[in-house]
């Protein structure tokens, strides 16, 4: 044990490989996943382990700054369109809550401080503690045990109630997710064959008609002798001629009759793999100009079929710019495919590289974003924390793409092993700290404090989960992100996002998430007056 006292950082790797191992352990399907290292951190910190201070904050910094740089491109949008329900969502979590507690406080007697930290630690909300204890006549002492008690079952309630719950009431991520990802089939993007019946396009070059029109779909192949060859700058269309139309299938369908129909067999088209590649832009010759200004077809002799950008893939038209760091999907001939390869700088170390300077300039803002005191002119502020400030940041740099030096896109594979990183650290830090006094505290106080803590964590989340569905008609996905944000819970977040790989339970995190925060700071000073 001594030597286990002396190296936190062994403790540390200790606790994480003990949780992992002991959350993917599954009974029935159910499985506690990332979240079993809290379990074993709660453990390591009942035997006076300890981890490396601060690591917990890092954890959380890394998790919520990955998790805001995910949806960033599509939170805004959602706050427009959905933001009310989700913030609605998150006031009635809150306010079940505080409700709760005040109740269940007053009837037992309880002092104000002790309930105001059973509801900070149910409701996991470190700045709501803060708040508490910086209220004038409240003893800390009271604070802090309430927190401590609640905290524990407030970080494992959450993640047992997302992944539980929809096991017993019959419903499941993987077949909510196949339904939301029918619904935006209609974004996907596809490949069709096209016979071309339009006697006005007889004649007429290939890339100049679709280049005047601004077609959302691109033309890529022309059949000649039974195989679909890379479209070249003469190819012009012919009655009854074949072309390889690509685009999303919402456009793809409304446009298709600009040319005739899909090809009435459904014909597969074949081609040689040889005559397509992905290509980083990292020549600034060719940043920030316009397909139609770099003529790919006359200059090069290759078609620009799809540009990713930061994560997002899109079907270009000749009034796409194309901007440093693109991947473009090119189908040309070998030769034409090698030249446009030297011309724009194309690395293919470069594809799938992070950016770590974004990284970590983009967390020190959020960092310090999240230490900016705000008030409301009364005594006292909020403040939006370490989970609060880089998500802030990383929503801004996800939906604007760059701002300045800093890049908002880290490529999947990297992002989701950062989040999990994230997530683990967090909650082995948690876990210690909490674990260190949560038995004495237990046994000095008695069970009555867990029982409100209890109730605090699980009540507003059955009467909330109830009212999304049935009342606001939220998906499964978006009413458990919308949960897990009014709960500040990112383990919870954690489990759901280990189910489904859909963004909706992201998105309704992040935009819960701030205003639950900003209501528990405000309803914890309140508790802390009116008791």
């Amino acid at each position: 044990m001594e030597f286990f006292l002396n190296s936190p950082t062994l403790v540390l790797f200790a606790v994480l490989f003990i949780g992992l191992a002991f959350g993917n352990i599954s009974i029935k399907g159910v499985s506690l996943g990332s979240s079993g290292v809290l379990f074993a951190a709660l453990a390591a910190g009942h035997f006076g382990l300890h981890v490396p201070e601060g690591i917990s904050d890092v954890g959380t910094a890394l998790f919520v700054y990955c998790v805001g740089l995910g949806v960033g491109n599509r939170f805004f949008d959602s706050l427009r369109s959905r933001g009310k329900y989700l913030i609605l969502l998150a006031v009635l979590v809150v306010g079940v809550a505080w409700l709760t507690a005040w109740g269940l406080g007053s009837l037992l007697g309880m002092d104000s401080g002790t309930v105001a930290g059973l509801f900070a630690g149910a409701c996991t909300s470190t700045p709501a503690l803060a708040a508490a204890m910086e209220s004038q006549g409240v003893q800390t002492t009271g604070v802090n045990i309430g927190y401590a008690v609640a905290y524990p079952f407030g970080v494992v309630g959450v993640v047992l109630f997302v992944q539980l719950l929809p096991r017993l009431l019959g419903q499941s991520l993987d077949t909510n997710s196949a339904r939301t990802a029918q619904a935006e089939d209609k974004h996907t993007i596809i490949s069709r064959v096209v016979q071309v019946t339009n006697p006005e396009l007889i004649g007429c070059p290939i890339d100049t008609f679709c280049g005047e029109k601004k077609l959302r779909c691109r033309i890529t192949r022309v059949l000649r002798s039974e195989t679909f060859m890379p479209l070249q700058r003469e190819d012009a269309f012919s009655e009854g001629c074949e072309v390889l139309l690509v685009g999303e299938r919402e456009d793809l369908e409304r446009e298709v009759s600009c040319f005739g129909h899909v090809h009435a067999n459904g014909r597969r088209p074949r081609f040689f793999t040889d005559e397509r590649a992905e290509l980083i832009v990292l020549s600034r010759a060719m940043c920030n100009k316009t397909l139609r200004e770099l003529d790919t077809l006359g200059q090069y002799g290759i078609v620009v079929s799809r540009v990713t950008r930061l994560g997002l893939t899109l079907i270009p038209t000749a009034d796409t710019e194309i901007q440093r760091n693109d991947v473009l999907r090119v189908v040309g001939s070998p030769e034409a495919i090698e030249t446009f390869r030297r011309e724009c700088g194309h690395r293919s170390t470069a594809i799938n590289a992070a950016d770590f300077l974004s990284l970590v300039g983009g967390l020190m803002l959020g960092v310090l974003l999240g230490k900016m005191q705000f008030s409301f002119g009364g005594e006292g502020g909020f403040s939006l924390g370490i989970a609060g400030g880089p998500l802030v940041v990383a929503l801004i740099l996800g939906h604007f793409g760059r701002i300045g030096p800093l890049i908002g896109y880290i490529p999947r594979p990297t992002r989701v092993l950062l989040m999990e990183f994230g997530l683990v650290l967090f909650l082995a830090g948690a876990g210690v700290k909490g674990g260190s006094s949560l038995v004495e505290t237990l046994s000095s106080n008695g069970l009555s404090m867990f029982l409100v803590g209890f109730a605090v964590t699980l009540i507003p989340m059955v009467i909330s989960y109830v009212v999304a569905r049935r009342v606001m008609r939220m998906s499964l996905e978006e009413t458990l992100g919308g949960i897990c944000g009014s709960m500040t819970s990112t383990p919870a977040l954690g489990a759901i996002t280990a189910k489904t790989d859909r963004q909706e339970p992201v998105i309704a995190y992040s935009t819960a998430y701030p205003a639950a925060l900003i209501l528990m700071t405000v309803l914890a000073k309140l508790l802390c007056d009116l008791m």
